[in-house]
Order: structure tokens, then C-alpha cells, then sequence
């Protein structure tokens, strides 16, 4: 145990008894069998099938075989006393060419996974988009034609309709800025698209595809509990001038706030962001009302902060972020900056938003070297990380703040895209030579502070 949890004091019942612990996994990341049975090609198998694209030009083909080691898996979390998982669904496993024909074999895999969780006392909180849109709709345009907004109804009524009976908590998207913003835009993400053109239609696509989603399951799912989920990174200023204030409130609002504020009813932040204006040309009659949808929760990710810097060379929003080595703050694996006060802050930001009902981070989580020694993998840099940002959800909590449940990113380590396998983010090491899972000391402390309910 790490000599930083000498200073962590708090208890799970300082939470509440209602506060939801769990940990968060998504579907390329961990699944592998990427061509087992009828599974279709998504973006990602695509993607990592061209040189460059990622780490050592890594891919997610096997990733953590939790395709074939789902109940050891669930049983491990089970033995740590998390009771909350969440985890996605691949489209393209269960609708191989993205529409029409569906596959009984992916059915069967989730309605195994799902009835596993079950077994063992584990709530079930599924994500029906997170990342890896099936290739042969990415070939239609994918994110960029409109007609998405179809094929996402088909996909999320079939799965309404095949695992609503069991599943009560769902999430529709999973950071739909990252996933147009780094897809559609710098290009650096599947599908590998670049520029404006490719980004303003995804992302008006995407926010009426957030609502259609939520929708469909309001109608088909009894009792359901609806999300969907938001990347976000306090913004502050590098120098305290003009220019770098301006240069984040940009930032803040492409960021931040480009996809909640629609679904509340607030339209996209053009005022800000003047190059926005242009998604005005994609916008059709009713679109407005219909990106709108009453979620039951909020999710929001939340790892860093980011300092930002005007710069004319950005194009668009004249902002770059200053990362956290060139300012030589404590980092993580993937230059993130330590910094725990910007989960308080952004659970503060989206509790002023009137039309945020419920709050969840789904996502928290870092990435360490972490090394076999002696048999065991001891992470106090992650232990150090998570008690100190748990310590900032609890000053949210006891603030009165809207804060009710808490996912550790991630549950074992996995596929972290173009980044491949070499960030681990996980409470439990994998050995991607042999497939052993190890808990690491981050874990171990995890399932100890849970045991206390």
C-alpha cells in the first residue's frame, strides 16, 4: 500500500448510500475476436490496419480477449467488490453490415454478458455508441451523412428491444467531441478524416443522433435510467492577458460545451466560436427541438486540466493548449497534468447548467508505466491519483453539488487507440503476451475501500 493512502481518510459511506462505484470499458478496447463468427469490420479495425496510424502500429484484434474471458473477468471485478460495470456494444458485431442483416452470435455474446453481470450481483450500464462505427457505413460518409441518423434508430431500437428487459442504465454516446473532433477533424483517430467539412456535419449528426437515442429508449426500455457521456478538461489561461483569456473561453466552448448545450435546448456556441455558424448549412427545419432530449444523468470524463495559449497559427479558434511537459507540471503517461481540483471544478460547471438533472462521472482514471515486480504491479502514482481526485468528487458532494456516482477508467488495462497498449490505465495489469490478469496495488486498494459498505 502506498504511503499516500495514509493521507486518504475518507470512507465509501462518506458518499452517500446511494452513490453508484463502478469501473468503465469500451468494446474495441477490450473485446479482441475482432473477425469471430459474423462480426462486420468497424472504423478501428480499419484504421489500425494502416501503418502510422498508432503506437508501433498496434491494433485491438485481440486486445484483452474479454471476448473469450468475459467471466473471468466479471468474476475478478466481482472479488473486488465493484458491482457497477460499464461497458459497450460493438455495432458492427451485432449489425455486421451496420444496417439490415443482424448477427445472432453478437446477440447471444452480450445477452451472455449481460446475464453473467447479473449472476454475480453486477449492474449492467451499457454504452451503445463508443467509437467504432461499422466500416461499411463509414463508406456511405459515416458521421457525415445524414443519414446516420436511420441507421443509429435501427441499431439502438435493436438493442432496446434485445437487452432493455435486463439493462436499465444506458448512455447513447460516448464523447462525441473526441470522436468527431480527433475523427473527423485532425484526423488522428478512425476513420482518419480531416477538416471542417468533415467535422461540422458529424457533429450536428451526432447531437440529433444523442436525442434520437434517448428517445428510443424512453419509449421501448420500462424504467429506464438515460445518459450519455461528455469528455471535458477545465480551460484556463496560460498568461493571465487578454488574449490568452479569449483564446480559452474558445477553447472552453468547442471543448466543453459544443455538445451538451444543444441537447439542453441552447443551441451550438457560435457566439464564441464564430466558425460554427457554418453548421447552420446542415441544419434542416425541427433539428433544433429535436437535438433536444431530458436526460435521467449526465456523464462527464474528466482527467485534466489544460493551460491555453492564443496562437494564430489554430486555425478556427486561434488557441493552443501549452501541454503539461512544456510547463513542467506532475503528468501522467499521456501528458496530462495532474491536477485534481478540475474534476471539482467541472462538477461545479455542469451542475449550472438548470437542465442537468444527475450527475456521474463515468470516467477517471491515469496512465503510469506500470512494471511487474516481484509478482505484483505497484502503482502509487495511480493510488496517489485516484484518492486525490476521489477527495475532490467528495468536496462536490459535501458541497451540496450534484454528484452521484463515480466509474474508474478503466477496469483492466486495454487498446488505448492510436496510443496502442503502451498507456495503462487499468486497476488490473495484463500481461498481452499470456493474457494474466494482476491486480495492481491501485486495485487492490479500490476493492478494499469498497469492501467497507
Amino acid at each position: 500500500m502506498s504511503k499516500n493512502s495514509e493521507h486518504f481518510d475518507l470512507q465509501v459511506n462518506d458518499f452517500g448510500k446511494n452513490f453508484i462505484w463502478g469501473v468503465s470499458t469500451a468494446a474495441y478496447q477490450i473485446e479482441g475476436a475482432h473477425d469471430v463468427d459474423d462480426k462486420g469490420p468497424s472504423i478501428w479495425d480499419d484504421f489500425t490496419s494502416k501503418k502510422g496510424n498508432t503506437y508501433q502500429n498496434q491494433h485491438g484484434n485481440d486486445a484483452c480477449e474479454f471476448y473469450h474471458k468475459f467471466q473471468e473477468d466479471i468474476l475478478l471485478m466481482k472479488k473486488m467488490n465493484i458491482d457497477h460495470f460499464r461497458f459497450s456494444l460493438s455495432w458492427s458485431r451485432i449489425l455486421p453490415k451496420g444496417t439490415g442483416a443482424v448477427s445472432a452470435k453478437g446477440i447471444q455474446f452480450y445477452n451472455d454478458v449481460i446475464n453473467f453481470c447479473l449472476e454475480c450481483g453486477i449492474t449492467p450500464w451499457v454504452t451503445l455508441y463508443h467509437w467504432d462505427l461499422p466500416l461499411v457505413l463509414e463508406e456511405k460518409g459515416g458521421w457525415t451523412n445524414r443519414e446516420i441518423l436511420g441507421w443509429f434508430q435501427e441499431y439502438v431500437t435493436l438493442c432496446a428491444n434485445n437487452f432493455g428487459d435486463r439493462v436499465k442504465n444506458w448512455m447513447v454516446l460516448n464523447e462525441p467531441m473526441v470522436f468527431t473532433g480527433a475523427g473527423y477533424f485532425l484526423g488522428v483517430h478512425a476513420p482518419g478524416r480531416k477538416g471542417l467539412r468533415n467535422f461540422l456535419p458529424s457533429v450536428h449528426h451526432a447531437v440529433l443522433c444523442q436525442a434520437a437515442g434517448g428517445r428510443i429508449l424512453r419509449n421501448l426500455v420500462a424504467n429506464a435510467n438515460i445518459g450519455t457521456t461528455f469528455s471535458c478538461s477545465q480551460i484556463s489561461p496560460y498568461r493571465n492577458n487578454r488574449r490568452d483569456l479569449k483564446a480559452a473561453e474558445r477553447a472552453d466552448a468547442m471543448l466543453n460545451r459544443l455538445f451538451i448545450e444543444p441537447s439542453l435546448g441552447m443551441g451550438y456556441p457560435w457566439d464564441t466560436i464564430p466558425v460554427l455558424k457554418r453548421i447552420q448549412s446542415y441544419i434542416l427545419p425541427g433539428d433544433a427541438e429535436n437535438a433536444v432530449f431530458d436526460f435521467d444523468f449526465v456523464g462527464i470524463q474528466n482527467y485534466t486540466r489544460e493551460k491555453v495559449k492564443h496562437s494564430y497559427l489554430v486555425p478556427y479558434i486561434k488557441a493552443k493548449i501549452v501541454k503539461a511537459s512544456k510547463r513542467k507540471v506532475r503528468a501522467t503517461l499521456m501528458d496530462w497534468e495532474v491536477y485534481p481540483p478540475s474534476i471539482f471544478n467541472m462538477i461545479k460547471r455542469f451542475n449550472g447548467y438548470e437542465g442537468v438533472k444527475k450527475i456521474i462521472i463515468t470516467e477517471n482514471g491515469a496512465a503510469f508505466e506500470d512494471e511487474i515486480n516481484k509478482g505484483g504491479v505497484h502503482d502509487k502514482e495511480r493510488l496517489s491519483y485516484l484518492q486525490a481526485y476521489l477527495k475532490q468528487v467528495h468536496r462536490a458532494k459535501r458541497g451540496g453539488l450534484k454528484v452521484d456516482g463515480y466509474f474508474v477508467w478503466t477496469f483492466t488495462d486495454n487498446f488505448e487507440w492510436a496510443e496502442g497498449y503502451y498507456p495503462r490505465f487499468g486497476l488490473v495489469y495484463i500481461d498481452f503476451e499470456n493474457q494474466q490478469r494482476i491486480i495492481k496495488s491501485s486495485g487492490k486498494w479500490f476493492s478494499h475501500f469498497l469492501g467497507t459498505r
